[in-house]
């Protein structure tokens, strides 16, 4: 991002830290400093034990109060019950020092880990920006400031030179340049005038403009993309899964070897230092917090991930598949020449009736025939009917005639002869055909998307096997395509539901299969992927509804920053759990059973790997990924 947003990023970060430490934490500081106090003094023989009991047992509440709701409610023998169950058998056996040394370090690690956790969280909002709470309102009576929920639809806003825009909207007045970052994560201010669309949350940068109110508040993409990515933390990854079951099973299994342990060695000093050492609470936060700051960092980007599950998904998918137009392309189709076949009809003719029947239609290419329509200045009557058949082209009734205009699949499908497939080297040909018979072709050409060969290229450096092109163009346009992008496969004249086929036969083969498309036509093989990623859903409904990942931008390196941050995330988890638990105790263990180190020891070396989890995970807020 840009030298400005990195100045936003770092200001409301710091005023998100801030903003944590709330009365309720201050509360939980004063427990942690009171508890360890007179722990100390006790150890020094400056107060009775019995000051201790009372500490420990005001330090012991929120661990006791957290851990039985969690075994009352979701039947889970939970964290805060392994170490309130320690902190007994301490002080019942005699070890009340040691066993008030733990609950400390176990209430900073507790502290730190929330502090953190809420950080995070915090950070999605603080990186992404914030909607300003009043607007400059204009109407007949002048302007005036007025609180954002009294806007309605139809207002009109004033918005100027370093101020953010309020509402979704567009522009009526002025003009402006306009960053966008908070939305598409794109540092490169974008100028816009009278009938752009604009986005809440995003800042003028120079200029003034007067902005028609369409969507305030929850409606606007702004909030749609807080409320997806907070939500995002629900939705839990396989290996955070797998965490979660594999603590509930643990702590049984540890409380059976400590009885057995007991038993043998009747050393109570062994088992609290054991319990120490055998506590999962990194399990437990090796991976949420990880996913939390991916998710955060991602949707800096402009990269909307939906949950942890996806991230991962991500970080492990082998087969990417594209959709062609709008995705590789640059949807932004051209007429580059028209081609008679029927000596009834002139060129302009010809023209003139693909354009009307195309009048309705929402697909890129049937809007640049109407486009090419207009510059000819060519009239396109309204049609008397009209079919729009997906995957196809459309039928359409103009002036009493029967017009089809789509792929050479529409006409074959209608009774309409053609003498041989119709090609032109990279150019897609649209066909036409009136009152039964074959009428001409006209040629599209559409752009290969800045940077598309680039983007396929470092995909494949990340561990990408295929990249697939699945497309409802002919053969030969997809070919040409695919020669340019270096495409492993190519599969043309498809449905959407050929698509969805295409995707699951892949996935039946042993891959796991990512999915890139607009969001829209292509919904059904979003869903079927592994996971989905919809392109440029800056203000579509859509597009963020239709996928698992949503990019705010039409740009292909998103998705190499996507799978970027879905394996550093995913290495990150792994290295929480391998050496942030792994090593440190099983070490620990043995030491214990060795009789190396006792409870206050074990309980300050536990604060380590406790530390190493927070810093690791966290660190993915910040730290250079290659990729991006």
């Amino acid at each position: 991002m840009g030298n400005n947003s990195a100045v936003l990023i770092d200001q409301s970060s710091s005023f998100s830290f801030r903003v944590l430490i709330t009365q309720e934490r201050w509360i939980e500081v004063g427990r942690i400093l009171v508890t360890g106090l007179i722990a100390l003094l006790y150890w020094q023989q400056l107060v009775p034990i019995q000051i201790l009991w009372i500490a420990i047992a005001i330090g012991l509440y929120p661990l006791f109060k957290t851990g039985l709701m969690d075994l009352i409610y979701e039947r889970k023998v939970g964290t805060e019950i392994f170490v309130t169950i320690a902190t007994l058998v301490a002080v019942l056996g005699g070890e009340t020092v040691a066993g008030a040394v733990l609950m400390v370090i176990i209430l900073i690690a507790e502290f730190i880990a929330e502090l953190n956790m809420d950080r995070a969280r915090a950070s999605i909002k603080s990186l992404i920006g914030s909607v300003p709470q009043v607007a400059l309102k204009r109407s007949a009576e002048g302007e005036r400031e007025v609180a954002i929920n009294q806007l309605i639809a139809g207002d009109i806003v004033l918005v100027r030179a370093g101020e953010k825009i309020p509402v979704d909207g567009s522009i009526v007045g002025g003009a402006a340049s306009i960053n966008e970052a908070p939305i598409t994560g794109e540092s490169l201010p974008k100028d816009k005038s009278t009938g752009d669309l604009v986005f809440a949350g995003t800042i003028v940068a120079s200029g003034a403009i007067d902005i028609k109110t369409e969507k305030v508040g929850s409606d606007t993409t702004f909030a749609r993309i807080i409320g997806l990515v907070e939500n995002a933390e629900a939705t839990q990854a396989p290996v955070q899964k797998l965490a979660d079951k594999v603590a509930s099973w643990l702590i049984p299994v540890i409380f059976v070897f400590l009885i057995a342990v007991y038993f043998v060695t009747r050393d109570v000093r062994m088992i609290v230092t054991l319990l120490i050492f055998t506590s999962p609470a990194e399990l437990g936060l090796a991976t949420p917090l990880v996913m939390i700051a991916a998710i955060a960092r991602a949707a800096r980007h402009g990269i909307l991930v939906k949950g942890g599950l996806y991230l991962e998904s991500l970080a492990k998918v082998d087969v990417m598949v594209f959709d062609k137009t709008g995705t590789l392309t640059a949807n932004k189709p051209e007429v580059v020449r028209v081609e008679v076949g029927d000596s009834r009809f002139t060129e302009m003719e010809l023209l003139s009736l693909a354009a009307a029947a195309d009048r309705r239609s929402a697909h890129p290419l049937a809007k640049a025939v109407v486009d090419y329509a207009t510059l000819k200045q060519v009239n396109a009557p309204e049609p008397d009917q009209y079919e729009q058949l997906q995957g196809r082209g459309v039928i359409a009734t103009v002036t009493g005639r029967k017009v089809l205009v789509g792929n050479a699949a529409l006409l074959q499908e209608n009774g309409v002869q053609l003498t041989a497939a119709i090609e032109s080297g990279g150019l897609t040909p649209v066909h036409v055909a009136v009152d039964g018979q074959f009428a001409g072709v006209i040629f599209i050409a559409d752009l290969l998307r800045p940077g598309a060969r680039e983007a396929l290229v470092r995909l494949k450096e990340t561990g990408v096997k295929r990249i697939v092109m699945l497309t409802g163009d002919n053969e030969a346009t997809a070919q040409a395509v695919a020669r340019d992008l270096g495409v492993d496969e190519v599969r043309a004249n498809l449905l959407p539901e050929d698509k969805v086929k295409a995707i699951k036969e892949l996935k039946k083969q042993g891959h796991r299969v990512a999915m890139i498309g607009d969001g829209i036509n292509d919904a059904p093989a979003l869903a079927s992927a592994d996971v989905g990623i919809a392109m440029g859903g800056g203000g579509t409904q859509s597009a963020l509804e239709a996928a698992d990942i949503v990019l705010m931008t039409d740009d292909l390196s998103k998705i190499v920053s996507a799978r970027a941050i879905a394996r550093r995330a995913y290495r990150t988890i792994q290295e929480n759990l391998f050496v942030g638990v792994g090593v440190v105790h099983v070490l620990g263990i043995t030491a214990a059973l060795l009789g190396w180190i006792g409870p206050i020891q074990a309980a300050l070396i536990h604060l380590g790997p406790d530390i190493l989890v927070f810093v690791n995970s966290a660190k993915l807020l910040r730290v250079r990924i290659d990729g991006i």
